[in-house]
């Protein structure tokens, strides 16, 4: 990490041990976003594709509080945590929504039950009971058996393209590594911050 000059790289390098090494879902990704009314907010996505000519990609429901949040400011910091290699990734910059044809060919990968329930879910809305979730589950079901289910256009993409990184390395005595690297119109800078 010292020698490296450009934080695409870093990731590169720290991304196949965190799938080696991680136990539970090493492509979970906390995103912060903020709200027009400044209130800001937190949850977990997952990070489905990464590098310099795309960003940090990940998709959800285009009504959610955090899809909401997004077109407010057009910005997000998203948080990549492997604790079991005592590893941190913060990204922060830019974001915007992924074009229809990225949003389908991911929607099709996915397991046809997380497809039935993105047509189902009214996501971050009030839910007067579980029963009334499970029967628009069931409505779905009925309406796309035997056919392929296609991704409602309330549901897609998000490229977050950052502009800010930091990597966090774990280290005895709590004097930690962290390397921070800025975008600038010629390209990243780099340098070491205080534990």
């Amino acid at each position: 990490m010292h020698t490296l000059v450009d934080p695409w790289e870093a990731i590169d390098r720290w991304w196949p041990e965190a799938l080696a090494s991680e136990p539970d879902v090493p492509d979970a990704m906390q995103i912060a976003t903020v709200g027009a009314d400044g209130r800001p907010t937190l949850r977990t996505v997952l990070l489905k594709e990464f590098g310099p000519d795309v960003g940090f990609v990940f998709f959800t429901n285009y009504g959610s509080r955090k899809a909401s949040d997004l077109a407010a400011t057009g910005v997000c910091a998203a948080l990549l945590h492997w604790k079991s290699l005592q590893r941190q990734v913060i990204a922060e910059g830019r974001v915007h929504r992924a074009d229809a044809s990225t949003s389908d060919a991911y929607f099709h990968t996915r397991p046809r039950g997380s497809q039935i329930g993105a047509w189902a879910s009214d996501q971050s809305r009030g839910l007067s009971d579980r029963v009334t979730l499970e029967r628009r589950v069931a409505e779905v079901e009925a309406r796309y058996a035997g056919r392929e289910v296609p991704r409602p256009p309330t549901w897609g993409g998000f490229h977050l393209v950052p502009d800010r990184f930091e990597f966090w390395q774990g280290r005895t005595d709590r004097l930690h590594e962290r390397v921070e690297f800025t975008r600038t119109p010629t390209g990243w800078t780099r340098r070491l911050l205080y534990p």
